[in-house]
């Protein structure tokens, strides 16, 4: 069991109706939808930023071994070429 806190958040009236409505409509609680938002707010966040990490050793790594673009193309057209065959 995972242990866990409460959050206090300080909405609008309206906006808290929203949320209230769409969670009663997915049979959810209000907590239950909250957290569920929250879960894939982050999970989207942290993949976002594994992503750009990624990308950014890639070009490190091609800068590093004097790669260039057209150096990629030539690679993906005789790979495209070779598939093709």
């Amino acid at each position: 069991m995972t242990i866990q806190t409460q959050m206090i958040v300080r909405l609008e009236i309206s906006l808290k109706d929203k949320v209230s409505r769409l969670a009663k409509l997915e049979g959810k609680t209000l907590s239950e939808f909250v957290r569920g938002l929250l879960e894939n707010y982050t999970k989207e966040r942290d993949m976002r930023a594994y992503i750009d990490n990624l990308w950014d050793r890639i070009g490190m790594n091609l800068s590093k071994n004097n790669i260039s673009e057209s150096d990629i193309d030539t690679a993906i057209k005789e790979a495209r070429l070779s598939s093709a065959k």
